[in-house]
């Protein structure tokens, strides 16, 4: 998945190795939805004139979560803008920017409406959709190494995957919670820095944003999360969007579709949603950064001025 990730847990008295065993598991579900994979599941679909037969559960289970994501976010999450990715040079080859005729031919393709997902075969209408998992797919990945180590016992864990990921039990060297930092929006490839930190309780963490991910056209900044709707990257006061739920892939994937929805738009899903929170840096009138903190969360919160 072109990332790192780190897995902690404890396991007294039996101090077991799962490490080859997670290695494995990462092997299989990067097979499922690697792009950069030209062999994996995801690549020969993306690839076909009409689809393909599932090989492995995971390709399968990954679009149950996105078609579900992308109803309840009104299709603000929609994997079906790989297209467009790629015309904008966020995919595996960089390239120029697209101009506004090529951005109305790529449209046709996107909607997952066009793409049907049966029980042993994924169908797409025309040649030219393709997909991709890239705002979910590090998620549903800690979600898999999770419920692994779960099913082996495991009560205290701390699963991250790409800075996504789960939190279980607690960090029993501390005696407390497992704490994560989100990033401030103005940290930088070379100097990263904390706006935040939350003390999780048995919770999924995931924060998307378009930290270093970006193109700059005619000295204008365009983040790599695309709007759907529109066919270009977003270009919201929204700066960053953390998520916080029972399952890491639906927390991955919402905190995508936040970053579509924008600032205002997000609030008000959170505060009529009650299984997730969530933290957001957005812009201001003034030029600076607010945060908006949802009830659910305040008390685990601490906020860095």
């Amino acid at each position: 998945m072109g990332t790192t990730y780190t897995v902690m847990y404890f396991d007294e008295p039996l101090h077991r190795d799962f490490r080859q065993s997670i290695d494995s598991l990462l092997v299989l579900v990067n097979k499922a939805i690697n792009t950069y994979d030209p062999s994996s599941e995801i690549s020969r679909f993306n690839q076909s004139k009409r689809g393909i037969r599932f090989e492995s559960k995971y390709f399968r289970e990954i679009l149950s979560y996105a078609k579900r994501i992308h109803k309840e976010s009104n299709g603000a999450f929609d994997p079906t803008v790989m297209p467009l990715i790629n015309a904008w040079g966020f995919g595996p080859e960089k390239r120029d920017p697209p101009d506004s005729t090529e951005v109305d031919s790529l449209m046709k393709f996107v909607g997952f409406d066009k793409v049907k997902v049966g029980k042993k075969k994924l169908r797409k209408k025309s040649a030219g959709v393709a997909i991709d998992m890239g705002g979910i797919g590090q998620g549903y990945g800690a979600d898999v190494i999770f419920r692994f180590l779960r099913s082996k016992g495991i009560q205290h864990m701390l699963v991250e995957l790409g800075g996504e990921g789960m939190a279980y039990g607690k960090n029993l060297k501390r005696d407390g919670n497992w704490t994560i930092g989100i990033l401030d929006p103005n940290s930088t490839r070379d100097n990263q820095f904390f706006k935040a930190y939350v003390a999780l309780k048995n919770q999924s963490f995931t924060t998307s944003g378009n930290y270093f991910n970006y193109k700059v056209i005619d000295g204008r900044k365009f983040g790599h999360t695309i709007n759907p709707s529109t066919g270009y990257p977003v270009r919201q006061s929204l700066l960053s969007a953390s998520v916080f739920s029972d399952d890491c892939t639906s927390a991955d994937a919402m905190a995508t579709a936040f970053m579509v929805m924008g600032t205002n738009k997000a609030i008000e899903f959170v505060k009529t949603h009650r299984d997730i929170d969530a933290i957001f840096f957005y812009s201001n009138d003034q030029g600076g950064i607010s945060t908006y903190v949802s009830d659910g969360i305040k008390g685990q919160v601490t906020l860095e001025e």
